[in-house]
């Protein structure tokens, strides 16, 4: 029984995908006499959080009752009050807790102020499940970085673009459906300049029924070659274009993209290109938290070789184009021994009418 309900607070917990960044994703079920009586999720950014929802939405005596909440109660003061001095008041008697908190001004200080009011605290059910939940917050609130997932989309024998330069579509629309839902989840999304010179893309998030947030736009452009009329330039979106470059952009480029509403990040000069790693640490800065990767051969091979990805998602679809020269997933220099190959864990195989997907996450520490 306590799974069930701890499996429910997960469930509405993933109803604030998108909403919440640079938050958890937190779900909160009230139960008494083995029945729920109220529950609530955190679901926006600055609102109130799961447990004081799930309050709210109680109309019941909560003596004698049970919170099951997917992420340790805060204890302290933010955009909100302190959850825990709420549940103390509040007259429960006992906390399910899926994982404690990684944040250092909460990290195990919630579950110590309901310990000391007399509340029993159960901690660490369906634990994994929860942390999957929160792994862009759990890299962020740790390392102050963004969760990085890296995105491709290639044939049976390889390669995700003709000889020619042709890659609509690869998949079917079930993966690019999927790929928009993902969209909606992460903060940002990253391409390389090739990409918005090749594909001209939008960036945007598109879900069937025309709902979804857009991720911040990052295009990163060593000498801000990008032309003023690029649709990430000109389109009607709440979530920004960000322009990563170097010292090598010309000054007066750059001051006309500002004037479009871009903002400028420059880093440093690695060896002509854009340093990933002091950008995923700007971005942190600024609250992003996650970033998909849709960038080409080149662009996967800088973020894989900075040891900056933490997941990747491949999409295989059952077409064959060839070509000596099409260009593949991962190119750039690569790896010289097979024993340096960089190694996915946690291996997940789904399908999508006749696409493959699989997704893991990277070894670290090879």
């Amino acid at each position: 029984m306590t799974y069930k309900f701890m499996k429910r607070a997960l469930d509405i917990a993933k109803k604030g995908r998108g909403q919440v960044s640079p938050n958890p994703l937190v779900g909160a079920v009230i139960v008494k006499n083995n029945s729920i009586i109220a529950e609530g999720y955190h679901e926006y950014y600055g609102g109130r959080h799961a447990e004081l929802n799930a309050l709210k939405n109680c109309n019941e005596n909560l003596e004698d009752a049970v919170m099951y909440v997917t992420l340790e109660p805060c204890s302290h003061y933010g955009k909100t009050p302190p959850c825990a001095e709420a549940i103390v008041k509040s007259g429960i008697k006992q906390v399910v807790v899926a994982m404690k908190d990684p944040n250092p001004l909460v990290s195990g200080k919630g579950i110590s102020i309901l310990e000391e009011n007399g509340i029993e605290v159960v901690s660490g059910v369906l634990e994994a499940e929860a942390k999957k939940l929160n792994e862009f917050f759990i890299k962020y609130i740790s390392e102050n970085r963004p969760f990085v997932i890296i995105k491709t989309a290639m044939t049976l024998d390889g390669k995700i673009a003709t000889v020619s330069g042709d890659s609509k579509w690869i998949t079917n629309k079930l993966s690019r459906a999927y790929v928009h839902n993902l969209r909606n989840q992460v903060s940002a999304i990253l391409v390389g300049i090739g990409t918005v010179l090749n594909d001209d893309p939008f960036l945007t998030t598109r879900l069937p029924d025309g709902s979804g947030t857009d991720p911040h736009r990052i295009i990163v452009d060593s000498t801000a070659q990008i032309p003023l009329s690029a649709n990430v330039l000109n389109i009607d979106s709440k979530a920004k274009t960000i322009i990563a470059t170097t010292e090598r952009a010309d000054s007066s480029k750059l001051s006309s993209l500002e004037a479009k509403g871009a903002e400028i990040i420059i880093t440093p000069n690695k060896t002509g290109k854009v340093d990933l790693t002091y950008l995923l640490d700007k971005l942190g800065e600024m609250k992003i938290d996650s970033l998909l990767i849709e960038g080409g051969g080149q662009l996967n091979f800088s973020a894989f070789s900075t040891n900056n990805v933490d997941k990747v998602l491949n999409f295989i679809a059952p077409k064959i184009i060839g070509g000596k020269n099409a260009i593949t997933p991962v190119t750039g220099q690569g790896i010289e021994y097979i024993n340096d190959a960089i190694s996915l864990t946690e291996i997940d195989v789904r399908r999508f009418d006749d696409d493959i997907l699989i997704s893991g996450y990277v070894k670290k520490g090879r």
